[in-house]
């Protein structure tokens, strides 16, 4: 017995064939439409081009200079009002101050390129607009300051009450900045700022947006501006904590080998590391000898004329190399092996010095650290 298979074939809507046919009727006219624009748009299109190619070069410079009119109109009328806006922008911006756009992170959270930053500003010295409620020492943390380094750039006082819309200054690190006198050089600036002997006004040479006049002479001129790292103010009365104790080194004596780093030098610190000043100075007036931070080979015992002086640069065979600056005499020889703690050299102030003293690099894979993460 066959069987057979039905099919039942539901009818279309109405409404879904109007619709069709109501989009194949936009179809066709717009396909009419468009032809017809179109050849309108050619047949303006060749008489403009008859026109100008019978005329050719006639319209030229009237056309230039018309342009040239109408783009300085616009540069005269909305430049001005471009620039105030930006103006505006950068203002508000640097009011909210330079740390606020990380304040969200965690307080651990820190590289070595975000401290430069923080630090480096370009060495400009900023306005801040006191907002209301802020205070001095608010103010100070969030630009990563002393309280005293903004009061005494504003030649205010540290318990001032600070008023809404009052404009300070900021300066780019911790110190003094100072304007500089007839007769004065950087060894009686720095001492009128309590950087005491020679060696600390390392510090004003080392700032890297300090200018002079001769950089071997560390001349100044008079009526510039210089600025002078961790100085006091000593006509204000500056708290304990403004300013550090100078780090007292420990004897360097020689030891054998044991894969650590002893103190090169014995003296105090003058200057620590910094994003300007990639070691530590290590300070004794009457000098002293040089000891090897580790054992090592010896690659660089020489003169170098870019600042160091006479120097010395040992690499230790484990990624980490070390450098010695400044040093008065040289007691080894390149391709010499030394064991930790053997003399290299005489303490002194060659080079790029102020006075006499030590300047101790650390690189390790290349990069400079910190000596002061290592030395025992």
């Amino acid at each position: 017995m066959r069987s057979v298979k039905l099919t039942f074939k539901l009818p279309v809507p109405k409404i879904w064939s109007e619709f069709v046919d109501f989009l194949r009727f936009i179809r066709r006219y717009f396909r009419l439409r468009g032809y017809v624009w179109f050849s309108r748009f050619e047949e303006g299109k060749s008489v403009i081009v008859d026109l100008l190619y019978k005329q050719r070069g006639k319209y030229t410079r009237p056309f230039l200079h018309f342009g040239t009119i109408a783009l300085v109109f616009l540069v005269i009328t909305f430049g001005p009002l471009l620039l105030s806006s930006v103006e505006e922008d950068k203002k508000a911006e640097l009011s909210r101050g330079v740390l606020t756009t990380v304040s969200a992170y965690d307080a651990t959270f820190q590289t070595l390129q975000a401290e430069d930053v923080r630090q480096f500003r370009s060495g400009e010295i900023i306005t801040h607009v006191v907002q209301d409620g802020e205070t001095l020492s608010g103010i100070a943390s969030l630009y990563g300051l002393q309280p005293t380094t903004i009061t005494w750039e504003n030649a205010i006082d540290e318990k001032a009450k600070l008023k809404p819309g009052q404009e300070l200054r900021i300066l780019p690190i911790n110190g003094v900045r100072h304007k500089v006198e007839r007769g004065e050089t950087i060894y009686t600036v720095a001492k009128k700022y309590g950087l005491e002997d020679a060696a600390e006004a390392q510090k004003i040479v080392n700032y890297p947006f300090n200018e002079f006049l001769n950089d071997e002479t560390f001349e100044l001129a008079t009526g510039q501006f210089i600025m002078v790292p961790d100085g006091v103010k000593r006509t204000v009365s500056a708290p304990a904590t403004s300013r550090s104790r100078p780090v007292i080194t420990p004897d360097a004596g020689s030891v054998a080998a044991t894969g650590s780093f002893v103190w090169p030098a014995s003296g105090r610190i003058t200057q620590g590391y910094l994003f300007y000043h990639r070691g530590i100075d290590i300070a004794n007036l009457g000098g002293g000898q040089i000891l090897a931070a580790d054992a090592g080979t010896v690659v660089t015992a020489s003169w170098d004329g870019s600042g160091y002086g006479n120097r010395v640069i040992i690499d230790h065979g484990n990624g980490y190399t070390t450098l010695y600056a400044h040093m008065r005499v040289l007691q080894v020889t390149t391709g010499q092996k030394i064991n930790r703690g053997n003399v290299i050299g005489q303490m002194g102030s060659t080079g790029r010095s102020t006075g006499v003293h030590l300047h101790f690099e650390m690189r390790q894979g290349g990069t400079q650290v910190s000596p002061l993460n290592f030395l025992r």
